[in-house]
């Protein structure tokens, strides 16, 4: 496969996930919620999260608002990395997330961790957008327990 097919092939499945996105709606019985907003552009994007038992997996996981294809791709893939996980494996990918979009690479541990998000690497190259595509990452780790929440603003 060319580069250029590569590419095309990334552009398919972010509109894939932005289009027909996982994980989208609301849940009725979520533990832990947060919305936040791009005052930039205005995308809007609640994430609600719903712990097991223990206290410490995502055993469930929704997101709803309205944004660009980016902001609606980057939350459908955020969704699909985190569900199962535990707080602590989620806030990793989350961090991980933030360092390949704010970097100048990837690393292997990205790929693997992050899975389809890992696609939208290229988002780095314009940085107006950059924001749209962390912002149901950040509105995840907000929700979490453990946030310090007098920190809800934005980068």
């Amino acid at each position: 496969m060319n580069e250029d097919q590569l590419r095309m092939l990334y552009r398919q499945v972010i509109l894939d996930h932005s289009q027909h996105p996982h994980h989208h709606g609301t849940l009725n019985d979520g533990s832990h919620e947060q919305q936040l907003e791009n005052p930039t552009c205005g995308d809007v994007i609640t994430v609600q999260v719903r712990l097991g038992e223990d206290g410490i997996h995502i055993q469930d996981i929704a997101f709803n608002g309205s944004g660009c294809t980016i902001s609606q791709a980057s939350a459908s893939m955020m969704t699909d990395v985190v569900q199962g996980k535990t707080i602590d494996q989620a806030r990793d990918a989350v961090y991980l997330f933030s360092q390949m979009i704010t970097g100048d690479k990837t690393t292997k541990e990205m790929d693997q961790v992050l899975g389809d998000a890992a696609l939208l690497a290229g988002v780095r190259a314009f940085p107006a957008r950059i924001k749209c595509a962390t912002l149901a990452w950040k509105a995840l780790d907000q929700a979490l327990p453990g946030f310090p929440k007098e920190d809800n603003a934005i980068d």
